[in-house]
């Protein structure tokens, strides 16, 4: 079989360990030749892509980022572009796409098997908000990241007593900032499922530093919003791809925070660290066993479908059901985190 692969959305920890799992299988295993689409969908459309083979995935296990690019880019945005991607797969006789990606890419990806391409998905995202799987890789490796940069504000915080406010990523949902808030032993974690109270934050806090149970560690997700009402934000800003532009929220509540209560606030976004770098063990494994479910699945005709974990297993998914809507953190884990607020 002819099979093309992309990766769609933000860039991850783990993208190269997929695309290394599904080329080697495809080659050794099934005598596949494999596509490697450049910059997501635009690949497709653009007809641009460099021919995958073991030995020029040699060494990218551990490389974060994708050696083939990516971008936000999909054929809807075009007129012609499912013309174009017919053309692609015409010209180089696939007969599939591997797409990786996320909400957004995967979604597009339903719309494009919905026109008769057979699509297999694979989820990543490092925010693990896409329904059907327990995890997506690049989560591991983000949260890694942001326990690490909790464990080092800690003993800043520590020194001066101050508050230390840590924004990480999360633009619907707070997973991110729940488990690196549980794992770094964070002071208080506000994440977008539940909108905060500006002043019951400040009272909290201001008890703490009372007690001299010195230094707090606030943790937020860049989605995370106050209660209606209760805090006045800025205009929002819209994106080309029509996405809310985010971030900020932890340096408007920094601001608040020491105004309201005289405490010595810092504020530290950890932005797009969490998802540059090295991709994590656990990652590593979870991105090798999708990719050579990916293909496994291409071969069993399971398109329309997404490659999941659940229960310790790797099986295939109808798209329909994990692009339906966003897997939010759930109220017994955040119940978990709010035992140890100040």
């Amino acid at each position: 079989m002819n099979v093309g692969v992309l990766t769609g959305g933000g860039d991850c920890p783990g993208l190269n360990a997929v695309i290394r799992g599904v080329v080697r299988k495809a080659e050794k295993h099934y005598g596949d030749t494999v596509l490697g689409f450049h910059d997501g969908w635009r690949g497709v459309l653009d007809n641009e892509f460099t021919e995958l083979t073991i030995e020029a995935c040699r060494g990218i296990l551990p490389r974060g980022g994708t050696i083939i690019g990516t971008s936000r880019i999909q054929p809807f945005m075009y007129e012609d572009g499912m013309d174009r991607v017919r053309a692609t797969m015409e010209a180089n006789e696939l007969d599939a796409i591997i797409v990786i990606g996320g909400e957004g890419t995967l979604s597009a990806a339903l719309a494009v098997f919905n026109e008769g391409v057979p699509i297999v998905g694979v989820p990543k995202t490092i925010d693990n908000d896409i329904g059907g799987t327990e995890r997506t890789f690049g989560f591991d490796t983000a949260v890694a990241i942001a326990t690490d940069a909790i464990d080092r504000l800690h003993t800043t915080a520590e020194s001066h007593d101050r508050v230390m406010i840590c924004e990480v990523m999360g633009r619907h949902v707070g997973h991110i900032a729940t488990w690196a808030g549980i794992a770094g032993g964070a002071t208080m974690t506000l994440i977008p499922e539940h909108p905060f109270d500006v002043e019951a934050v400040c009272a909290s806090l201001v008890r703490r530093h009372d007690n001299n149970r010195y230094a707090s560690v606030v943790v937020v997700a860049e989605g995370a919003k106050p209660i209606e009402g209760s805090l006045e934000l800025p205009k929002e800003e819209i994106d080309e791809y029509g996405h809310i532009r985010l971030g900020g929220i932890g340096h408007i509540l920094g601001r608040e925070i020491e105004s309201r209560t005289g405490l010595e606030t810092r504020v530290t976004t950890l932005g797009h660290v969490q998802r540059g770098g090295t991709p994590t063990p656990f990652d590593r494994v979870l991105s090798t066993r999708f990719g050579v479910a990916a293909i496994d699945a291409v071969h069993d005709g399971k398109f329309g479908h997404m490659v999941s974990l659940n229960a310790a297993s790797i099986k295939p998914r109808p798209l329909t059901e994990c692009v339906a809507e966003l897997k939010y953190v759930s109220d017994e884990l955040y119940s978990v985190a709010e035992q140890f607020f100040a």
